[in-house]
């Protein structure tokens, strides 16, 4: 198996704007060695013989054809709102 690549722990912190104590910068670069080792383990199987898929199990649509429908007019949309005017809806301003 392949050397994993050494992540600069201490310089991907300042790049982050952090402040890393000696100790934590040890402890990150350890912990991170530990993740690369098993992604690298994703490597070992052979996978040459799978074919390729987008999930893991089938997806099927399970929606209903979009048909238009006339039971919901304006009016009765604007029936529940607390203020309109001119067949709109009026609302409080949320941009400064």
């Amino acid at each position: 198996m392949a050397e994993p690549a050494q992540i600069d722990v201490a310089h991907v912190a300042k790049l982050a704007r952090l402040n890393l104590t000696e100790k934590e910068t040890r402890l990150f670069q350890a912990q991170l060695g530990r993740v690369l080792e098993y992604a690298e383990k994703l490597r070992e199987p052979d996978t040459s013989k799978v074919e390729t898929a987008a999930h893991a199990v089938p997806i099927f649509n399970v929606f209903r054809e979009d048909e238009p429908r006339a039971e919901f007019t304006a009016e009765v949309a604007l029936s529940n709102a607390p203020r309109q005017a001119n067949g709109l809806f009026i609302v409080t301003k949320v941009v400064e």
